[in-house]
């Protein structure tokens, strides 16, 4: 099952959580970035995505030396998984994250898709659901948030991230490869429990915009390890979050206190969590390992 891996913004925060996982699967990544990550097993390449050339070279370049040694030429790869991106609004114009981001993952699914790559797994965000960026407080349509939501954000991020997420739906069918986008929660490493979640649970409105989701970053790499074996599904979205919700109350205190008003279209567990992962338990077997409860108490 080991696969070669190439892998685009692995120094970022979750990244440099997800590939350590993917490589204690025994997969060999490499890792595309604007800065290397230092791990051990991991090979980098400095590479810019809104470049299609660098992106091209990229899929079709040895990893290391000792792939020169075997006089095969170059080994193909299995599968990229695409994570690079402007990580959110205010940080560069939004013209500019709308650009990177956009251009980027439309150069990384290209040159995937023609190089003859047969799997590719993309990070999209929960953004996409419309609240976190959005202008003011707005109720969701509709809760849990579930993948088949009218997505509708406001922002430049979020519809970046809506616009890729259409861009691996055409390729997809272009193609008939695997093309699974993952609508990733607020990503939390390891040390931020102690640090955030005091604070989160004090004054829960702070995760309002969040939809009070969260994903371990390390539960994140079981999930694209899962993706990278899971064959034949075609083009996927997927919500990519922890079972239940970032808070102390439950779901229906955080729906009355935070979202009044809002239908909900199915019996939520006491905990369950507003931003759904239903589809990545049933659908891929996704098995929680890291609940918040086990590094912070209520």
């Amino acid at each position: 099952m080991a696969k070669r891996i190439l892998f685009t913004g692995g120094s970022g925060k979750a990244g440099k959580h997800v590939i350590p996982y993917l490589v204690d699967q025994g997969h060999h990544v490499v890792n595309v970035d604007l800065v290397p990550l230092v791990h051990p097993g991991v090979d980098n390449l400095i590479a810019d995505i809104t470049d299609s050339g660098q992106m091209f070279n990229a899929m079709s370049a040895y990893a290391n030396f000792d792939e020169l040694e075997p006089g095969t030429g170059v080994p193909a790869y299995d599968a990229v998984v695409h994570f690079a991106a402007v990580p959110r609004i205010l940080i560069n114009p939004d013209n500019e994250t709308f650009r990177v981001n956009t251009m980027g993952t439309y150069n990384v699914i290209e040159a995937a898709v023609k190089l003859g790559i047969k799997k590719i797994v993309l990070a999209s965000s929960e953004t996409t659901y419309g609240l976190c960026f959005s202008d003011g407080q707005v109720n969701p349509k509709s809760l849990p948030l579930e993948e088949d939501y009218d997505v509708d954000p406001m922002d430049s991020y979020g519809l970046s991230k809506v616009l890729n997420e259409k861009t691996a739906r055409t390729f997809q069918r272009r193609s008939g490869i695997d093309i699974y986008a993952l609508r990733i929660g607020n990503v939390i490493e390891p040390h931020e429990y102690t640090e955030l979640f005091p604070g989160y649970f004090e004054n829960p409105e702070v995760r309002r915009r969040n939809a009070f989701c969260y994903i371990d970053a390390r539960d994140l790499g079981q999930i694209v390890d899962l993706c990278l074996k899971k064959d034949g599904l075609g083009y996927q979205v997927f919500n990519a979050g922890n079972d239940t919700n970032g808070a102390i109350l439950t779901s229906q205190q955080l729906i009355e206190r935070f979202f009044p008003g809002t239908p909900v279209t199915r019996t939520l567990g006491e905990h369950e969590a507003l931003f759904s992962n239903r589809k990545i338990r049933d659908v891929l077997g996704f098995k929680e390992q890291h609940d918040w409860r086990q590094y912070v108490k209520p």
